[in-house]
């Protein structure tokens, strides 16, 4: 196409006239020269400007990316600083305890992906909202429609905002990790997932849980420190309390040196004393600190043995229905009442109650009717 084809298109068409209607009227290179013109001094007078916008959103965008490299490697420097002093920990004999492995990964992947997102997020935010300000469009009515459909998400979406916030303080304060065992009130079982908005827990009986964070209002870790074994041991009130007491403490001794259950226990068995008496029995408690996770085992083992060495030493052990069981059996006319004293017409109180005779010589009274 030539240019005077582009500049009789870009001509207002003249108004047609009755005499000439059917041939349009070609500008001249006059008409032509003076578009030209007007179009380069519009360049020339608004170029700078236009240079000016693009360099300062160019300028925008690389400081943009060059920060949020910078802050993402931060982070994932930091959360590497953080592994390496949890493996420092692990040489010594307490740490290879108490930190998980995968436990220490996953929170520290989780609070790396939290702290990554909040950072692009703001950053980029605040390059989007510099790059529409740079091109003069008032950013007033924007933020506002922004503030209020923030409400509006927010306000529909205030329990999945609740779980995200909940999950977050829950791994930055190591509530509880994978592998931990705990009662969160709605549900229990040993954690196998921790993630923002749920976690996943593993029943007694094999069954998943997904509890909402946000629905968790109290905690109790079962693995963290240290736990308790106790063991109640019923014995009948005849019994000789100092034999009981030794035969108790032999067998905590010796299952304290034998093996798995010197690494278990983490203090010694004691034997507490009396819990309680009662008429036919007394209870005596025995106790001793665990590992976190194992007081189960360690009472399963403790009764065990506890029953064995009874039986050896001829105590017996006592509770509840068995008790009755083993008592000889109660006389059937025992709960007969015995027969009446009045039975007996010899005896003194039928005698007692039997009627006066009358005096001799007295007519008896004869009886109403």
């Amino acid at each position: 196409m030539s240019l005077s084809a582009v500049l009789l298109a870009a001509s207002p068409s003249p108004s047609p006239s009755p005499s000439d209607t059917s041939t349009p009227a070609v500008p001249s290179l006059q008409d032509a020269q003076e578009s030209a013109t007007n179009a380069a001094s519009w360049v020339e007078q608004n170029w700078s400007t236009w240079l000016a916008i693009s360099l300062r959103v160019l300028l925008i965008l690389v400081i943009a990316g060059v920060l949020r490299l910078v802050v993402r490697r931060a982070i994932t420097k930091l959360i590497d600083r953080m592994n390496r002093t949890a493996q420092a920990v692990d040489g010594t004999s307490i740490g290879g305890l108490l930190v998980n492995n995968e436990r220490r990964h996953q929170r520290s992947q989780a609070i790396g992906s939290v702290l990554r997102s909040v950072a692009s997020f703001a950053i980029l935010g605040t390059a989007a909202l510099m790059v529409l300000g740079a091109f003069e469009i008032n950013l007033a009515p924007l933020l506002a429609s922004a503030g209020v459909a923030g409400v509006a998400i927010g306000f529909g979406a205030r329990n999945l905002v609740t779980d995200f916030l909940s999950g977050v303080f829950m791994i930055l304060e190591d509530q509880y990790g994978v592998g931990d065992t705990i009662d969160a009130g709605v549900a229990s079982g040993e954690v196998i997932e921790v993630g923002l908005r749920v976690t996943k827990l593993r029943g007694d009986n094999g069954e998943i849980w997904y509890v909402r964070n946000g629905e968790v209002k109290r905690i109790g870790n079962l693995s963290q420190g240290w736990a308790t074994a106790g063991v109640d041991v019923t014995v009948r009130a005849s019994e000789d309390l100092d034999k009981v007491k030794r035969v108790l403490s032999e067998v905590a001794e010796k299952m304290s040196k034998e093996e798995p259950w010197n690494e278990l226990l983490w203090s010694p068995i004691e034997v507490l004393g009396l819990d309680s008496v009662l008429l036919d029995s007394m209870v005596v408690r025995v106790s001793a600190k665990t590992m976190p996770g194992k007081s189960l085992t360690v009472e399963r083992e403790l009764r065990w043995r506890i029953k064995r060495a009874f039986d050896e030493a001829d105590i017996r052990i006592v509770g509840g229905a068995a008790v009755l069981a083993e008592e000889e059996a109660a006389d059937p006319t025992a709960a007969v009442a015995a027969p009446s004293v009045f039975s007996n017409s010899e005896s003194p109180q039928a005698a007692a109650a039997s009627p006066l005779a009358p005096a001799p010589g007295v007519a008896q009274r004869p009886a109403a009717k």
